[in-house]
């Protein structure tokens, strides 16, 4: 797996208890929804499924509006790594807990999310596992600073496919803690929520910023 796509797993990895925060919450009562037939398990899946399969879309739409700038404007792949590594420098001090400075995202998606809200109550009562997928789809653009970031940081990857790949390992990365909180996984979701682990995530995106950086700069 390329250096890339671990950074962005390890990004959901690290940034699942935020994730939790923000639609754990959702993923917990949905499952109130389960019945013997459906199952909670066969519901969660689905649910998660519908959401990283939003991810994986949109980040192949960023990557491939990040490849028409370089190929149309001044915009040089080298430009795009140097914004590329102020991004990953960005995201990496917000995972550290460092800054709120990303937040901003968040109210700025607010405006997108309440436009596509209304459709998700369609799919209820979740009594069937396929409708928990377009479910998860609407409600997997929950406005999250870390989500968005992260999209605009797969704009910077210049290609469709780099952009949806890294949106989907980032929504893998957030798997382990939903399902914890979802499945009162305590273990896990202790795990998730140790400081410790946040830092060192963040330390390990913050060098690898500056290395991209100082790379960018020379090149």
């Amino acid at each position: 797996m390329e250096p890339i796509y671990v950074t962005a797993l390890l990004i959901g990895l690290a940034g699942g208890v935020h994730c939790v925060g923000m639609c754990g919450g959702i993923a917990s009562s949905l499952l109130f929804s389960a019945t013997p037939k459906v199952g909670r398990v066969a519901l969660l899946i689905a649910y998660n499924f519908g959401r990283i399969f939003s991810y994986t879309m949109i980040g192949g739409m960023a990557g491939y509006s990040g490849a028409i700038l370089s190929e149309y404007t001044y915009i040089t792949n080298d430009i795009l790594l140097i914004i590329s590594s102020i991004l990953l420098l960005l995201l990496g001090i917000y995972i550290g807990g460092y800054t709120q400075s990303l937040t901003w995202l968040e109210h700025l998606g607010n405006h997108f999310f309440k436009r596509i809200k209304p459709f998700s109550s369609r799919f209820l009562p979740l009594n069937t596992a396929v409708k928990a997928i377009p479910y998860g789809m609407i409600w997997g653009w929950l406005p999250c600073g870390l989500v968005y970031s992260t999209l605009a940081w797969s704009v910077t990857s210049g290609h469709a496919f780099k952009g949806a790949l890294i949106m989907f390992w980032f929504g893998v990365g957030t798997l382990p803690a939903m399902f914890a909180t979802s499945m009162s996984g305590q273990f896990i979701h202790e795990l998730f929520s140790q400081h410790w682990l946040r830092k060192c995530v963040s330390v390990f995106m913050i060098v690898s910023a500056i290395t991209l950086l100082i790379i960018g700069l020379l090149g």
